[in-house]
């Protein structure tokens, strides 16, 4: 993100949620020596932050920052065996309680 991008992004923060003319854009974010200068200086820098996603417009030629993404991905587990510890029974001191099989083809069963 360029300076100019950057400008632009700290004006409509003040902004959330709300739809800003390009031209108030124009005459605010930059200030008004650059205003004064070129009024339309923030034009191709919204065009292109808009293609990048950052912004959104609406119909009548208003522009916000576009809302974050959230992330619908579906949890998954490494492994069966950690979704069993992490989801087991939790004792009286707030520790899982794992219980441990015996296998009767170990050496040591029964000791």
């Amino acid at each position: 993100m360029d300076a100019e991008e950057k400008e632009i992004c700290d004006f409509l923060k003040s902004w959330i949620d709300q739809f800003v003319s390009q031209r108030e854009i124009c005459r605010r974010a930059g200030g008004k020596w650059r205003f004064r200068e070129n009024p339309n200086w923030a034009l191709p820098v919204l065009s292109r932050m808009t293609e990048k996603g950052i912004l959104e417009s609406d119909a009548a030629g208003h522009f916000r920052l576009a809302p974050e993404k959230k992330d619908d991905k579906k949890k998954r587990w490494l492994s069966p065996h950690l979704k069993k510890l992490l989801e087991g029974p939790v004792g009286a001191d707030g520790t899982r309680i794992t219980e441990i099989e015996d296998d009767p083809n170990d050496p040591n069963f029964g000791m």
